[in-house]
């Protein structure tokens, strides 16, 4: 099957997805104004996109194997629109909250269908190429999120743009269902059952592989995603004091570079493999550098905003590896289990993280601190979990090499 025809709707779907879950970081504060919103209710609103991404991935991964990737992200996408629709009609928190569960619930087989359709399509070979180009489709939906987003706000309203991204969705869900045929399974493919699937799945938690990249995921892919997609314009414009127009573009800038971190890992990953620098390398110090990064805007040690906003773009883009890393330890039988497990433990992560930092903003608010402080704090915070995590996963690193 030609590359195009089937990279392209997948590509698509992701676009979205990943656009969904940055927006809320420039339309939060119309929706805060709007609707009288404490910090807390809008971390809570905007996470609901990821509690319910989350909750879908363990029977996402069983659901791919038995009916295939093509029907069940289709299927989802109708979700995600239902979703999009009632969000751009909703005039309340709960409304609000419930029709964006539904978006999270409809995208979250965007990335892992993906993944799935390309090991059946395509040889092992070609996977970290399509994996890096498929991230780099995220990521122009992240930019697209930012300043673009800002923009568009200016000549129309969120509850417009939410209708856009409807017939957008609708359009995606009919490009897989319709554009890409079924693939046959293979001769001697056999079906799991549920048990044996979910014994599957129990394996891969009680696994100390497993357990050595979880705390990264959890923590620092997670925290990236509060970050990037709610709290990001909050620091920029509390803490920097920029407009939202200046903030939605040092947002845009953070996540246009972070694209040259996926196409650096699609195109050099193999070639730098073969001379010494495996993928666990590139992991460990693109997440340490990452963690630095935010350290250095939370502490505002140096007055180089923008730039420190960009470096910290590109370094969390080698997040991504925590994936295929995870999945590498584990028998083929067993990878997209894996690899949903793993994704599970992030989007925790990150719904932890966009509404904890909501919830904790808010209480050293009523304890008398300035937004500003209370934002820097909360930044801190996040800073020393991800220290803890990295500090884990290098130590679990020496014991299995020792």
């Amino acid at each position: 099957m030609p590359l195009h025809k089937l990279f392209l709707p997948f590509a698509g779907a992701y676009f979205l997805s990943y656009f969904f879950r940055s927006a809320n970081a420039v339309i939060g504060p119309e929706l805060a104004d709007q609707l009288g919103l404490s910090a807390g209710e809008l971390g809570l609103l905007t996470s609901t996109y990821l509690l319910t991404f989350c909750l879908a991935q363990l029977p996402l991964g069983m659901l791919l194997d038995r009916f295939g990737a093509r029907r069940v992200e289709s299927a989802l996408l109708l979700v995600a629109a239902t979703g999009s629709t009632l969000f751009a009609l909703a005039d309340s928190m709960a409304g609000l909250a419930a029709a964006r569960a539904l978006i999270g619930l409809g995208v979250s087989a965007c990335l892992m269908a993906a993944f799935k359709a390309f090991s059946q399509w395509y040889p092992p070979d070609r996977q970290a190429s399509l994996t890096g180009w498929m991230m780099t489709s995220g990521g122009l939906g992240a930019l697209a999120a930012s300043a673009p987003l800002e923009a568009l706000l200016l000549l129309t309203g969120w509850r417009e743009v939410f209708f856009l991204l409807t017939l957008a969705t609708l359009v995606s869900a009919a490009s897989l269902f319709f554009g890409i045929p079924e693939k046959e399974a293979e001769p001697d493919h056999v079906t799991e059952s549920l048990a044996t699937q979910w014994r599957g799945v129990c394996e891969i938690f009680t696994s100390a592989h497993f357990w050595r990249f979880a705390p990264l995921g959890l923590t620092v892919t997670g925290g990236f995603m509060a970050v990037q997609g709610l709290w990001s314009i909050r620091w920029l414009t509390e803490v920097s004091g920029y407009s939202r127009m200046v903030a939605a573009t040092h947002l845009g800038a953070m996540n246009f570079a972070m694209l040259f971190t996926y196409i650096g890992i699609g195109l050099l990953a193999a070639r730098l493999a073969r001379r010494g620098i495996s993928p666990v390398h590139l992991l460990g110090s693109g997440v340490g550098l990452s963690i630095l990064m935010l350290a250095l805007i939370s502490s505002e040690a140096l007055p180089w905003a923008a730039a420190l906003w960009i470096a910290y773009g590109v370094c969390a883009g080698f997040n991504t590896l925590g994936y295929s890393q995870t999945a590498a330890g584990f028998p083929l039988r067993l990878a997209g289990r894996a690899i949903t497990t793993y994704n599970l433990l992030v989007f925790a992560g990150g719904f932890g993280a966009q509404w904890g930092m909501g919830l904790l903003i808010d209480l050293l608010l009523s304890f008398g601190l300035s937004e500003s402080n209370a934002l820097r704090s909360v930044f801190g915070l996040l800073v020393v979990l991800q220290m803890a995590a990295y500090g884990w996963f290098i130590a679990s690193g020496r014991r299995v090499t020792s």
